[in-house]
């Protein structure tokens, strides 16, 4: 199949026209830069029409949230990131911050419970101190002398 060069902004974009935001078709197309043949080379991509489908779900069931706000741009701006961590001129701590809260946004990042449990590909020591009675040696038991309790006693 052949890439078609949609934007996530545009799916967004398409499904609040879609949903009745006002905005026509020509100023959808116009601020994307796109022609009516973009849009049904675009309408064949199953991807593109799944994603429209998502976003009109995410309006109908939720409405505008921050949050569905937020994750179009974060998505759009996935490019802007990948280019920049391409980028020959970009500084390295740069680009490994992008690429670190990349990871940690798709969820990638090892979760803390995997830690505790081992489960992180890490090495697990465990030391055997032996039974519970070898551990705390052991026990004497001696009377003590007169002369003991004696300076004892006068001692209180």
């Amino acid at each position: 199949m052949k890439h078609t060069k949609w934007s996530d902004r545009l799916a967004f974009d398409i499904a609040l026209m879609l949903e009745g935001s006002g905005e026509t078709t020509e100023e959808v197309f116009a601020r994307h830069r796109i022609c009516a043949d973009d849009m049904l080379r675009y309408n064949k991509d199953p991807i593109f029409l799944k994603k429209v489908e998502g976003y009109r779900t995410n309006i109908r069931e939720e409405g505008m949230t921050f949050r569905l706000k937020a994750r179009a741009q974060a998505e759009e701006l996935l490019t802007t990131s990948w280019t920049m961590i391409h980028n020959p001129e970009v500084n390295a701590a740069v680009k490994a911050d992008l690429i670190k809260h990349t990871v940690k946004w798709s969820g990638l990042e090892p979760k803390n419970d995997n830690i505790v449990d081992g489960n992180n590909g890490g090495v697990r020591i465990t030391i055997n101190l032996g039974n519970e009675l070898e551990r705390t040696g052991p026990v004497v038991e001696h009377e003590a002398s007169t002369t003991v309790q004696s300076s004892i006693e006068d001692s209180r």
